[in-house]
């Protein structure tokens, strides 16, 4: 019985790419930020060779350690994105290669007054901002109005904010699926977000309850092609949503890293045949995007502190792969978004042998891999890390 681990640290990119000024970004690196903190302490992603790969940079004086005992590569997107959707999309064989729609000016009205119509709502701030200022700058009109707020980013995203005590949140995710079969075509965004918030005025927070409902994936990726051959494919955290549940045969939500790191623990002893796909978000939401290195690096010493845990229950015929989808440089001020950048992979397993497969040229040679090592061709792009 063979068994992949796919594990995203969410935005841990490692080196801008070539192209990132045309995404808007100048000299970024998230891994650069979070080495000049001293809360980064990743001793065992350093033994997997972390450091060796191909292009990374670091802080001065910075420590890359000495030889590495994984399966290591820097993994370049294809796709024209640098977001949770297209990068997911792409590790499991999707390409992209058009951006989804985004809205630096707001939703058009076409958008925006059918929305109203179906959920009897008005609509506050309509533009672009950033997620945890946008609850204190229109929460009291909210509270006042009821009306919902809606906002986005860089991003290919439509995100609605509303208050647990005006909308509670089986409402609000009512509104999303609104807008989600709103949100179509040439306005297909990849996510319509429910952000809950709780708090009283000028003390507003977010709630752990946000859920995304994702375009549905234009074609087939690994995960149906896995389910289509009989293997099991178990989604941790927000999986199920990035795929619109498509391809996959169980899932369990989390809420927040040291949750999403426990239940694959924990799932690493059950018996099944196939793929366990895990993504840890708080890398993004909280820190990246918050701008705060500190508590990034934190973020990533705390998931190395558990690897050697994870390690120990891999099983002879195991294969644990861990990769990012995007970046999001937490020293970058120019924005708050993500960061368009190359990706680790870092794979190792009892009978995985060190190599430094250097820099690939697109996020899809996972699925190829993974697809290999269960004995089927792949249906699209890509070259085998095995």
């Amino acid at each position: 019985m063979k068994r992949v681990f796919i594990i995203v640290l969410d935005s841990f990119g490692i080196g801008q790419m070539p192209d990132a000024e045309k995404f808007g970004d100048f000299d970024v690196s998230t891994i650069r930020a979070v080495t000049t903190s001293d809360k980064f302490d990743v001793p065992n992603m350093r033994k997997l060779g972390l450091f060796n790969i191909e292009g990374v940079e670091v802080a001065d004086g910075f420590d890359r350690g000495e030889g590495f005992s994984g399966r290591i590569a820097r993994l370049t997107e294809r796709s024209a994105g640098k977001d949770t959707t297209i990068g997911h999309w792409e590790i499991a064989g999707i390409y992209s290669p058009d951006p989804l729609p985004t809205y630096p000016d707001g939703f058009p009205d076409e958008v925006l007054d059918e929305f109203k119509k179906q959920t009897g709502r008005g609509v506050l701030c309509n533009k672009p901002y950033s997620g945890t200022k946008v609850i204190n700058d229109y929460g009291d009109e909210h509270l006042r109005t009821g009306d919902l707020i809606v906002y986005t980013s860089a991003d290919s995203v439509f995100q609605i904010a509303a208050h647990e005590d005006i909308v509670p949140c089986e409402k609000l995710y009512e509104y999303c699926r609104i807008a989600r079969n709103i949100l179509t075509g040439k306005h297909g965004v990849g996510r319509v977000i429910a952000r809950p918030f709780i708090g009283t005025s000028g003390e507003y927070t977010r709630t752990p309850r946000r859920h995304d409902f994702s375009l549905l994936p234009p074609k087939d990726s690994m995960l149906d092609v896995l389910k289509a051959n009989g293997k099991d494919v178990l989604a941790i955290g927000k999986i199920r949503d990035i795929f619109a549940g498509k391809g996959i045969t169980e899932y369990t939500y989390t809420s927040g890293n040291p949750d999403g790191i426990d239940k694959t623990i924990e799932w690493m002893d059950r018996d099944f045949d196939g793929l366990c796909f895990t993504n840890l978000v708080d890398t993004d939401m909280i820190y990246g995007h918050r701008r705060d290195i500190d508590g990034y690096a934190a973020a990533l010493a705390y998931f190395d502190k558990k690897l050697p845990e994870i390690d120990s229950k891999l099983r002879e015929d195991d294969i644990l792969i861990i990769t990012a989808d995007h970046g999001c440089d937490p020293s970058y001020t120019r924005t708050t978004d993500h960061t368009r950048e190359y990706v680790p992979m870092l794979m190792t397993g009892p009978k995985v042998k060190a190599a430094n497969l250097g820099t690939r040229e697109t996020f899809a040679d996972i699925a190829v891999t993974v697809l290999e090592y269960f004995g089927i061709k792949a249906p699209f792009e890509g070259s085998s890390l095995l």
